[in-house]
C-alpha cells in the first residue's frame, strides 16, 4: 500500500482538485492519503473530500512544512511513502513512473523539476541553493527542494525533526546507507493560492542548516547487528 503524505497550508482551492488527480493517477492501486494541515486560516479543512483511506491531521499551531512532512511520514501505514506539495505544482502522473524507478532497487526517488514553472528570481536562487547544498552535503541530487519524492517506509528512520528538514531528506536518507536517485518530473504553474516561501527569508537559515546537517552526517554512526546462525 502507498501512503501519500501531503502538507497543507491555505490551499482551499487546490486540495479537492488534487485529490481528484491523485485518484486518476493511482487508479487500481491501494493507497491512503495522509493530509497534514499546518493550521490553515482559510477553508482548506472544509474542502478536503473525506472518506475511506483519507486521514487528516490538523496542527493546533502553524509549525512549518518540515514538521508536517515529518509527522505525516511517521503516521504513514503503507509500505511506500509518496511526498508531494498541496499546491498542485507537482504532477501526480509522475508518481507511477517514480514507483517503477523505485523497483529498480532504490530506496528513495527524488523528483527533479528540470523545467521549473516559477519566476526567474525563484529559479536562479533555487539553482544556486541546490548547487551549493548538493555539493556540501554530497547527496548528488540536483533538486532537493522538489517535494515530490517516493521512498520505502523504512527510510523514515533516517529523518529527525528540525526546521528546514524537508530540504535535506536526500542527504539524511543517503547518510544512513540507503540507495537514492532522481527522476525528471513535470512541474506546473501555480493556478490557485500563493507561494508561502521566499528566498530572502530563508537563505541564512538554510545555510546554517546545511552546516549542521554536514556536521551531523560526519558524526553519524551506523550499527548493524550480526545474525547468529
Amino acid at each position: 500500500m502507498l501512503s501519500v503524505v501531503i502538507p497543507l497550508f491555505n490551499e482551499e482551492d487546490n486540495i479537492a482538485p488534487l485529490q481528484a488527480e491523485l485518484a486518476t493517477a493511482l487508479a487500481g492501486r491501494e493507497y491512503e492519503l495522509v493530509l497534514v494541515d499546518d493550521c490553515s486560516t482559510d477553508k482548506t479543512l472544509e474542502r478536503i473530500q473525506r472518506g475511506p483511506g483519507v486521514r487528516v491531521i490538523a496542527f493546533e499551531k502553524n509549525t512549518g512544512q518540515s514538521a508536517a512532512m515529518y509527522v505525516g511520514c511517521n503516521e504513514a501505514k503503507g509500505d511506500i511513502i509518496v511526498l508531494l506539495d498541496g499546491d498542485r505544482q507537482n504532477d501526480p502522473n509522475d508518481i507511477p513512473l517514480m514507483l517503477a524507478k523505485l523497483e529498480e532497487g532504490y530506496d528513495l526517488v527524488c523528483g527533479w523539476r528540470v523545467k521549473r514553472q516559477d519566476n526567474w528570481s525563484k529559479k536562479i536562487s533555487s539553482r544556486i541553493a541546490n548547487f551549493v547544498r548538493s555539493r556540501f552535503t554530497r547527496d548528488g541530487i540536483h533538486d532537493t527542494g522538489c517535494s515530490l519524492k517516493v521512498m520505502r517506509t523504512q527510510c523514515r528512520e533516517s529523518l529527525f525533526l528540525f526546521r528546514g528538514m524537508h530540504r535535506f531528506i536526500p542527504a539524511l536518507v543517503k547518510g544512513l546507507g540507503y540507495k537514492i536517485t532522481e527522476l525528471p518530473t513535470n512541474h506546473r504553474p501555480r493556478v490557485a493560492g500563493v507561494s508561502k516561501y521566499g528566498f530572502g527569508s530563508r537563505a541564512i537559515k538554510a545555510t546554517c542548516d546545511m552546516f549542521a546537517v554536514r556536521w551531523f552526517l560526519s558524526r553519524q554512526l551506523q550499527v548493524r547487528m550480526r545474525r547468529e546462525p
